[in-house]
């Protein structure tokens, strides 16, 4: 954040103003939204507690799943596993509302 300012010094800084900091261990974070979920995979996350209020930081390997409940990477694997098309491997996914199930239903 600041250049060379001893992590110490900047967690002491943060502490006086207020400001508290704790990893949170996660193996995975969702968002749901309206339209599908955000997956990240792998997450770092930090809670922030600032005057009362809590935010989190989150990083990780993110992957966001449409609508129909799952993911582009869900399509792709049914796709090369079964040699189906794309709109069949789609069709198959959202029928079944499984990965293992569409694969065994289009093989």
């Amino acid at each position: 954040m600041f250049p060379n300012i001893d992590p110490k010094k900047m967690n002491a800084l943060m502490k006086q103003m207020g400001v508290a900091q704790e990893s949170i261990p996660a193996s995975r974070v969702v968002i749901e939204k309206e339209d599908g979920k955000i997956v990240i995979s792998n997450p770092s996350v930090v809670k922030i507690t600032m005057h009362g209020q809590e935010s989190f930081q989150v990083s990780g390997d993110v992957e966001e799943n449409s609508g129909e409940g799952f993911s582009e990477g869900d399509v792709k694997t049914v796709m090369e596993k079964t040699g189906a098309g794309e709109e069949e491997a789609r069709k198959a996914l959202k029928e079944t509302g499984d990965l293992a199930e569409a694969i065994m239903k289009l093989s």
